[in-house]
Parts: C-alpha cells; sequence; structure tokens
C-alpha cells in the first residue's frame, strides 16, 4: 500500500514551524525498595517491601545527551537514601521526600510519586498506598 500526499498539501514554505517538545516525562515504574517503615507495632523492627512509581515533568527538549535530562539512576538513589535514613511511619511522608529529592535537579517542575505497600492488607488486596502530585513552589 502506497501513501499518497494530501491533495493541495501547502508547500514547505508555508509549512508551520514544527512541533518542539517543552515538557519531557521522565518516569520510573515498579521500583523495589525495602523500608523500615509503618505506625503500627508490628511494623517497627522490620522492613517492608515498597513499588514505587516516579513521573518528573522536566523542562527539556531536544535531549541528546545524558546531561539534558534527568538520569533515572538518580531516582533510585534518592528512593534508597530516604530508606535508608531509618523508620518512617507513614508512606505519604516516603513519597513527600521523594518528591521534594526529585526538586534538587532545577528543571524537575513537577513531581508525581506513589508509593505502594505490597503487604500492607495482603491477602485481601494487592497493594494499598498513596499517590502525590507536588509542583515546583
Amino acid at each position: 500500500m502506497s501513501v499518497q500526499p494530501l491533495k493541495n498539501a501547502p508547500n514547505d514554505a508555508a509549512r508551520p514551524n514544527p512541533a518542539r517538545v517543552i515538557v519531557t516525562k521522565v518516569f520510573v515504574r515498579g521500583l523495589k525498595v525495602e523500608a523500615w517503615i509503618g505506625v503500627y507495632d508490628h511494623e517497627h523492627g522490620r522492613q517492608q517491601p515498597l513499588v514505587i512509581d516516579v513521573e518528573l515533568d522536566i523542562a527539556a527538549s531536544h535531549c541528546e545527551q545524558l546531561g539534558d535530562t534527568v538520569n533515572y539512576e538518580t531516582i533510585l538513589q534518592a528512593a534508597q537514601a530516604i530508606a535508608a535514613e531509618g523508620h518512617i511511619d507513614l508512606v505519604e511522608t516516603f513519597a513527600e521526600r521523594l518528591a521534594q529529592a526529585s526538586f534538587a535537579d532545577g528543571r524537575v517542575t513537577r513531581a508525581r510519586v506513589r508509593v505502594e505497600k505490597p503487604l500492607a492488607l495482603a491477602p485481601h488486596a494487592a497493594a494499598a498506598g498513596v499517590e502525590i502530585t507536588a509542583v515546583r513552589g
């Protein structure tokens, strides 16, 4: 099947400028981290798995080198560092700290962070957790 040009298509000089990327979304899904987390007595003194999704809006276009964008590894490192800080009561706190860590890169304009605790309601639910959206102030 051949593609035919549009009838009455404008010539190249009359075409508008090509699309320009104004926001790039960088994301990590299903990041697994072990954390000391929970408010209940049975949750203290033991680590629990967390599953984390992060989506960052960055003011970047025409990314051709790693330095032009946010490196995924910084998201992993920030999540691991937060988990290593010690016990956290709420997944909301974990999510907020990870969102704030994302803003260390000045190009990040919005962070959406979802933190799931797979064991929270097991075996009755696959996971429970929180999702937050933070914007640069």
